[in-house]
């Protein structure tokens, strides 16, 4: 397969898609975060809420053994805070388990569809603070990925500052409905659940690798239905979104990549389509990056989704 230029579905984001690039020599050691032992993780149950002040808990059910399910705690070491109004923001840690041994992918899907109902209810809460604009969702895992604890957490980071390319991205899904009547979104659904980039779908939920992917094996996760924001999923979208998630998340670990995965929310953009990004970590942006902001990926999205799906 030959190079080609490829434009993200909405924005003024371009991709060259490379195969034979992925060839050249290389010698670039992956960086893991360090392993921390169970007596020392700040997330295990003998040591969490020590310093931390804990927002929420989800209780574990008798067959499961464990002292809780879930845990919220306001971050410890924050970027933003409701104090500070030259950054003001929440930002919070949700403990996922608390097995210091599990990590997502090996979780129930129930308890990954669990973890789904605590970013509802938790972006219920801080939405009625009327100064967030954005809340941001996000897993890092691996330190190449930004993790710095290796216990299965992810965060909450809320801003009343709206990044500007979500501005514009908002401004242009709302021109496209305006000129097609219809939103992009469910357009790249309708497309892409029959093409060679699909990954996976049910009913409620559709896995694919996007066109123009800027990381290496990256895939989107998107309701069927038009939803804006996390609340608005079912219990069943929640478990299909799990599903599906833990089977993407399972292959990236056989490619042994760290990866971060994240949901956008506008506040005051009801338009807008959900969509959870899974970013695998396995390429290094270098001079072209960032010298020119065009993106060269290696792995074709038709040959990534040809991974996702296979045994």
């Amino acid at each position: 397969m030959h190079s080609e230029i490829r434009k993200d579905y909405i924005q003024e984001k371009y991709v060259i898609i490379a195969p034979r690039r992925g060839k050249r020599p290389r010698d670039v050691e992956r960086r893991v975060a360090p392993s921390v032992a169970a007596a020392d993780c700040t997330f295990c149950p003998g040591q969490v809420g020590h310093g931390n002040r804990i927002l929420a808990t989800v209780t574990a059910t008798r067959d499961r053994g464990e002292p809780w399910a879930i845990k919220v705690l306001a971050n410890k070491f924050p970027a933003v805070t409701v104090a500070n109004p030259k950054a003001y923001g929440h930002q919070e840690v949700v403990i996922e388990t608390p097995d210091h041994r599990r990590e997502t992918e090996t979780l129930s899907p129930d308890r990954v569809a669990e973890i789904f109902k605590v970013y509802a209810d938790r972006t219920r809460v801080i939405s009625k603070d009327k100064k967030i604009e954005y809340i941001l969702i996000f897993k890092n895992d691996g330190g190449a990925a930004g993790a710095s604890l290796r216990h299965a957490h992810s965060q909450i980071f809320a801003s009343k500052f709206l990044p500007p390319h979500l501005k514009d991205k908002s401004q242009r899904v709302q021109a496209y409905k305006l000129e097609h009547g219809r939103c992009v979104y469910c357009e790249v659904i309708d497309k892409e659940r029959h093409g060679p980039r699909l990954i996976a779908q049910d009913s409620n939920v559709i896995a694919f690798c996007p066109w123009a992917p800027m990381h290496n094996y990256e895939a989107w996760l998107m309701p069927k239905r038009h939803l804006d924001n996390v609340t608005g999923l079912n219990a069943a979208e929640r478990l299909s979104f799990a599903k599906l998630l833990q089977k993407v998340l399972k292959k990236i670990n056989r490619l042994g990549l760290p990866y971060n995965y994240y949901f956008h929310q506008v506040i005051h953009d009801e338009d807008q389509h959900l969509y959870l990004k899974v970013t695998p970590r396995g390429s290094v942006w270098a001079g072209v990056e960032i010298g020119s902001g065009l993106i060269i990926n290696p792995v074709s999205p038709e040959a990534a989704a040809r991974f996702y799906r296979g045994r």
